[in-house]
This record gives structure tokens, sequence and C-alpha cells, in this order.
């Protein structure tokens, strides 16, 4: 009796404490899901924690959610959590809300997903620099000599190995009217995003520790991710701590 007394209990306290990410994670008190039939949830510790949970949800014909992978470890930003349309550049904050997911990249090979995937080599950039709205949070495949965007303000993908084995892209901040610009060699978009903000934020492998604003589990669960995710369900991510996630 008395170690049910204190099984019980430990079910009491885990329901009560604030920041409990397990029934938040729920997609059913979601708010901004439109027609997403897959969901990505990750649900931050506090405003201010660097660790996570992260869940994968799929909604079947019968329009109930349920959970397909088993409940992953997550990391987050070292600076804690901002909500997106308060989210400063270089803060190492990661933005909470509710973002698309269209395309993956790595620096290995196509693990086997769905999603547009890129290889990326030496050359491949993501460029961050305030100074050229018009490529700010795109990729780049190159360093060419027409660049307008400087390479000091631009993530070289194939430097992080380890991270950017895999890689799916959170549309967080996203550009629109994006084209290609063949006189100068780039990507450019039509409607910048906001340069204030910040760039490259990205559903990647694990390192040593937090991020600077992304969201990471191990490389083996990003490969899961990615074999699961599929364009035609409309695949988003709903990121926040676990209190705001229904505000997301």
């Amino acid at each position: 009796m008395r170690r049910l007394a204190a099984v019980l209990a430990l079910v009491v306290v885990a329901v009560l404490i604030p920041g409990a990410p397990a029934s938040a994670a729920l997609p059913a008190g979601l708010t901004h899901v439109g027609n997403a039939k897959q969901l990505i949830v990750v649900s931050g510790r506090s405003w201010s924690s660097t660790y996570a949970t992260l869940r994968a949800y799929q909604r079947g014909a019968d329009g109930k959610w349920r959970q397909v992978f088993g409940t992953m470890n997550a990391r987050t930003g070292y600076g804690g959590w901002a909500w997106a349309s308060r989210r400063i550049q270089d803060t190492g904050q990661t933005p909470a809300g509710t973002f698309t997911i269209t395309q993956a990249f790595g620096v290995r090979a196509d693990p086997g997903t769905r999603l547009p995937y890129r290889k990326v080599d030496k050359n491949d950039y993501w460029v961050g620099d305030k100074k050229d709205p018009r490529t700010y949070n795109l990729f780049q495949p190159s360093a060419s000599a027409k660049r307008t965007w400087r390479v000091s303000q631009a993530e070289r993908l194939a430097a992080y190995p380890k991270q950017y084995a895999h890689a799916a892209v959170i549309n967080f901040n996203k550009p629109a009217g994006v084209r290609w610009d063949a006189k100068r060699g780039e990507y450019v978009a039509a409607k910048p995003a906001d340069t204030k903000r910040g760039s490259a934020i990205f559903l990647h492998a694990s390192g040593k520790g937090s991020t600077a604003g992304c969201v990471s589990v191990s490389r083996a669960n990003v490969v899961k991710l990615l074999k699961w995710l599929n364009p035609a369900k409309k695949p988003r991510i709903v990121m926040a701590p676990s209190t705001a996630l229904t505000r997301a």
C-alpha cells in the first residue's frame, strides 16, 4: 500500500507541476495545425530551458491523432525561447510557434525522405546577412564572385558534418516569392524575410549541447523523422515551452 501511495503521489505531482509536457503535447489542444495530417510537437521544459521533448503524430482517416514514435529527447537554443514574432537574431533563442516543413538537406546522401532533399557540399551556404535582404534566410549554392551576400554572414553547411548530416528546414521567418536569379547566381526573394528575426532554423542532429536556436535530436531520430515526413500530409512543427504550446 505504501508503494502504491508513493506511485500515485508521483503521478499527481507530474500532473500538477507547471510545465509538465505530456498532456500539453497532445495535438487535440493545439490551435494552429490547419490542414496538417502530420505534426511534430516540441515541448520545452520552460522559457529558459535548453532541454525539450519531441513527439510525432499522424492524423488517421478517423480524424484522430496518434503518436507514431516513442518520445524523443531534444535540445533547443542556448538562449531559451522567444515567440517567433519577437525573436532577435544572434540571441540563441528558439522561436516559439507553428511552422511548416517543406524541404530537407544534409551533408550525407538522402536517407529516403519524401521531402525535396539537397545533398550539400563545401560550397553551400545558408545566408543570414542583414545587409542583403533579398537573400536573407535562403539557401545559396555557392560563394560565387557575383554574390551580393557576405560569406562571413552565412553558415557553410558542410562545416557541421555531424549536426547537418541530415536536417529538415523549419519555415520560421520564411521569405516569399523565392526564385533563381541566373545573372546573380543566387536565390532571391520578392518578399524578404525580417532581417531582425534570424535565419537558419532547422531540425537537425544533436551536437555536444544546446543549439543556436534550432531543435536537435539524435541523428538516428532525424533519419526516422525524415523517412516519415510526407509533403502530401502537409507536415507542421509546433514548438514552444510546454506551458505555451496551445498558443503556439
